[in-house]
């Protein structure tokens, strides 16, 4: 089989592919782009060699000429790729023998293959990370403006699956929020870390340019955009691990706020809904469906990235000697898809936020729904400033048990016990059972966290 056919793997699917990356990020990790990053290397090699006298200018020039990915034959490099079993030596050559005059003999001097490959990898993260740092701080500022706008909006806190006391859905945004930007805030710390080239040469000590070696290091970062190395790191694999694993940690922020969509939007409580269209299919045989599968697919990705950080850290921690080429296998294989998981994770959980539909009367309802018993705590504390916290917390207990069996309102079995209703009249019980006087702080810590809307 031959063409669309060979695209064996989900995430280069012809028609599944958009459900496990971006369009954008696949072109980060595209074949012709980390093509690119590798002539982009070799042309930056030759620059920096001609300026510092090591070859001659001209030749500098003409393999930057050269240094072309339409000028690659990729048929013949797969050819050579097989024939050699190794994945620089085809490019190196057909840019060599590209070159006019001498120029193809001073091609990759003094380079050892992981030099080209490990800054291009670089290069590839560097775009992987400018793309999720876009699409977070995007996502940040959808939910900064749906939490000022939900600030007070009421409804059930959950804890164990089960009703707790009153939030606003504003809160339940703000948390989610603080969560993402503390994730932007990881970004920007992890850049200057991660965003590090390589040319070390053959055991990472540069002989093979001398004297002439951190000179020529630097000016090919300074010209890949990247930062030098204060030592080679072709057997230190953290940089590309940590950034593995932060990508799977932000994947687990959006997974975890997908699944919240999803409990939400179960028919039971159908408190949100993630975007809907007309035309949107929930099931291929029950046309009543409005399955959440926009957010299953997120929760699928981050499942997935957190899979495969471990083979990173195995990687990182078994690496051998100056050099070991498993490793690089490894990252080549895990690193693009982690990328790609996280990637669509955050673009699509954006998608989510932006368009959520939020129920605000089936939230109010379900505060509602047990009859007062959201509200036990509140009875249960000014009771306690007359009997007692635990003596209350006893009477409160058997009201709600009783309510909760005999399915009738709280507040009948509240001022049915003397023992109760002798401190708590009918009218302070009944603004206990307020649920929007017990909110606590929460449209301050929206504020706090989201700041105030505009007026």
């Amino acid at each position: 089989m031959t063409g669309q056919g060979m695209n064996a793997h989900v995430v280069d699917s012809a028609y599944l592919r958009d459900l496990y990356g971006t369009e954008e990020m696949h072109a980060v990790f595209a074949d012709d782009y980390r093509l690119r990053c590798w002539l982009d290397f070799e042309a930056a090699l030759a620059r920096a060699e001609g300026e510092v006298g090591l070859i001659p200018t001209e030749a500098a020039a003409e393999i930057t000429r050269k240094a072309r990915v339409e000028l690659i034959d990729l048929a013949a490099l797969h050819e050579g790729v097989n024939f050699t079993g190794h994945p620089l030596i085809s490019l190196v050559r057909q840019l060599a023998e590209s070159c006019e005059g001498e120029a193809g003999r001073y091609v990759h001097w003094g380079a050892t293959t992981q030099d080209v490959t490990d800054t291009g990898l670089m290069l590839q993260l560097k775009g992987a990370h400018a793309l999720i740092s876009r699409d977070l701080k995007a996502l940040a500022g959808a939910l900064r403006a749906r939490a000022r706008r939900e600030r007070d909006t009421l409804m059930a806190g959950r804890t164990h699956g089960q009703h707790a006391t009153p939030i606003t859905f504003g809160f339940k945004l703000a948390v989610w929020l603080d969560e993402v930007e503390r994730h932007i805030e990881r970004l920007q710390q992890i850049a200057p870390r991660l965003l590090v080239g390589e040319f070390a040469g053959a055991s990472a000590t540069l002989a093979s340019v001398g004297a002439a070696g951190l000179e020529i290091q630097r000016l090919i970062m300074a010209d890949l955009g990247l930062a030098a190395p204060a030592i080679g790191w072709h057997a230190s694999r953290d940089r590309p691990a940590e950034f593995g694993a932060l990508v799977a940690l932000i994947a687990a922020s959006m997974g975890k706020i997908a699944h919240e969509v999803v409990l939400l939007q179960k028919s039971e409580v159908m408190e949100l809904e993630e975007p809907y269209h007309a035309g949107k299919i929930g099931s291929s045989t029950m046309p009543h469906k409005r399955n959440p599968m926009a957010c299953e697919a997120i929760m699928a990705q981050a499942r997935l990235a957190r899979g495969l950080v471990g083979p990173l850290l195995e990687a990182m921690g078994t690496a051998e000697h100056e050099r070991d080429w498993s490793v690089v296998h490894t990252e080549w294989a895990a690193l693009p898809e982690i990328c790609l998981l996280g990637g669509a994770a955050v673009a699509q959980t954006l998608e989510v936020v932006r368009g959520l539909i939020v129920y605000r009367d089936r939230m109010r309802a379900n505060v509602d729904a047990l009859q007062g018993l959201i509200l036990s705590e509140a009875v249960m504390l000014r009771l306690a400033e007359f009997v007692g916290r635990q003596t209350a917390h006893d009477l409160v207990y058997e009201a709600a048990m009783a309510a909760f069996e005999q399915r009738r309102p709280l507040r009948e079995l509240l001022l049915e016990d003397e023992r109760v209703a002798r401190h708590l009249p009918a009218g302070e019980l009944d603004e206990l059972l307020r649920p929007e006087a017990y909110v606590g702080l929460a449209g301050e810590f929206v504020d706090r966290v989201a700041g105030r809307e505009q007026e």
